[in-house]
């Protein structure tokens, strides 16, 4: 009689720490279904096989070897320890938009889950509180502010920023493939989003892309502007589109006029937040979406010294021969005006070499009557190091143009995290035996694994 008393309380106790997975399990369920599937005492509001554990839990204490059961038991405190902490939280946004109302939910919980359960509700600002220690009951009454409400509904996004040339969409592979595989890459560089000229726009290629999806580039027609509010409209419903997919979207590009007109919530297209002479208060501060920024940064002069070097192995790469055939087939613009090209006649390399060959010609042939061949070759060389010069200072002038609108938009209260690449570019150039190396190192070491650690924070809250 003794023995199997001992039996029944032993059962008992497995039993309670059967359930201690309950809280997680409740949160995870309320989210997905809105319902609440357990009432007081831990039993099934539409049955189940909770009846009658505890009879069998006895059963398995008299004839199971306690101490073995005892060491399982430590193993599962272990096991739902880490599923609460981590499970529950990707489960609590969802769970939070249901809430507009006070909640009250009763269950049977342990002392030890009931004090987990309330430190990781209070970062949510919801309280659990127990009416009966002795009975273990949690009355959890959970209220949702209307601030924290709106917050919750924002879908989330990841936004990969800095001038050209900074390494914005090597980090955003670094971390797609690496860390958030269930991201997709939205490309913001405005000239990048158009069909041809990948060298001279520097299009990430499909072998850099290692598999992950990336939208807006090189889909739109070369010749048709996009202009920024139309970014905003199909950018929504990509955006829409990938978090529907239960993926993360990153927003990745130097074009901070179409950042912002995806990310404001209002948007006057008729007003220029970036212009010098308007007001930083004319930049909206509130986001139409629970963003994390990631602001890839360089100092001026080892960007400078880059990106000279980045134009002469585009060069190399047959960025030349590219835009010879590019001019073969679609000629020339009748005016040297920047202000009167439009889509892809913008980037820069185009109006650059397309003064070069008007004067050469296409095909190396001189257009210079009454020129020798030795007065020919010394006007055509000295053509194309004034379009090369003319390429590498306006690749400058715009990395300096976007980095005055990076900060105005952080001046404007964007909350935007400044990620120091400038030792890894410094790294890359300099001529020791294995510069690449070192440069791999230092690049995870400070901006990958901050810009992870970042990302990771916010993905948590």
């Amino acid at each position: 009689m003794r023995e199997e008393k001992e039996g029944r309380k032993e059962g008992v106790r497995d039993e309670l720490e059967r359930r201690k997975g309950v809280a997680g399990e409740l949160v995870m369920a309320v989210a997905r279904k809105g319902e609440i599937p357990w009432r007081s005492g831990g039993r099934r509001e539409r049955g189940g096989d909770w009846e009658g554990r505890g009879e069998r839990a006895g059963k398995k204490g008299r004839e199971g070897d306690r101490e073995g059961g005892r060491k399982k038991v430590g193993e599962q405190q272990q096991h739902h320890h880490q599923t609460i902490s981590t499970n529950t939280l990707h489960t609590l946004s969802s769970f939070l938009s249901k809430i507009n109302t006070t909640t009250t939910i009763t269950t049977s919980i342990n002392n030890y889950h009931l004090n987990q359960l309330s430190s990781l509700f209070s970062l949510f600002n919801l309280k659990v509180t127990s009416s009966s220690s002795k009975t273990h009951m949690a009355n959890m009454t959970t209220t949702a502010s209307p601030a924290i409400h709106r917050h919750q509904k924002l879908k989330k996004l990841v936004v990969i920023m800095g001038p050209t040339g900074s390494g914005k969409s090597k980090l955003s592979i670094d971390l797609a493939t690496r860390f958030f595989p269930n991201s997709e890459i939205i490309n913001s560089d405005k000239i990048q989003v158009y069909r041809g000229l990948d060298i001279t726009t520097n299009k990430i290629s499909m072998q850099d892309r290692r598999g992950v999806p990336h939208h807006f580039l090189g889909e739109f027609d070369p010749d048709t502007e996009l202009t920024p509010s139309e970014f905003r409209q199909l950018g929504s419903k990509t955006v829409s589109q990938i978090t529907c997919r239960r993926k993360l979207p990153l927003l990745v590009g130097g074009s901070n006029s179409f950042i912002y007109s995806l990310l404001a919530k209002r948007l006057n297209s008729e007003v220029d937040v970036f212009d010098e002479s308007s007001s930083v208060n004319s930049v909206c501060s509130e986001l139409r979406y629970n963003c994390c920024f990631l602001w890839v940064d360089v100092s001026l002069p080892v960007l400078n010294e880059y990106l000279d070097e980045r134009v002469e192995e585009m060069l190399d790469s047959g960025m030349f021969e590219e835009l010879e055939e590019y001019f073969a087939l679609e000629g020339f613009t009748e005016s040297d005006s920047v202000m009167s090209r439009t889509a892809l006649r913008k980037a820069i390399g185009v109006p650059e070499f397309e003064r070069y060959f008007k004067r050469v010609g296409l095909g190396g042939r001189w257009i210079g009557a009454g020129d020798s061949e030795l007065d020919a070759d010394v006007a055509k060389r000295l053509l194309y190091e004034e379009a090369v010069k003319a390429v590498k200072d306006n690749t400058w002038t715009l990395a300096k143009r976007q980095l005055g609108k990076i900060q105005r938009l952080s001046n404007a209260g964007w909350d935007l995290h400044k990620i120091d690449a400038t030792e890894a570019f410094r790294a890359a150039m300099t001529t020791t035996s294995d510069p690449g190396e070192r440069a791999s190192d230092i690049w995870e070491k400070m901006v990958v694994e901050p810009s992870v650690k970042i990302v990771n924070r916010f993905l948590m809250e």
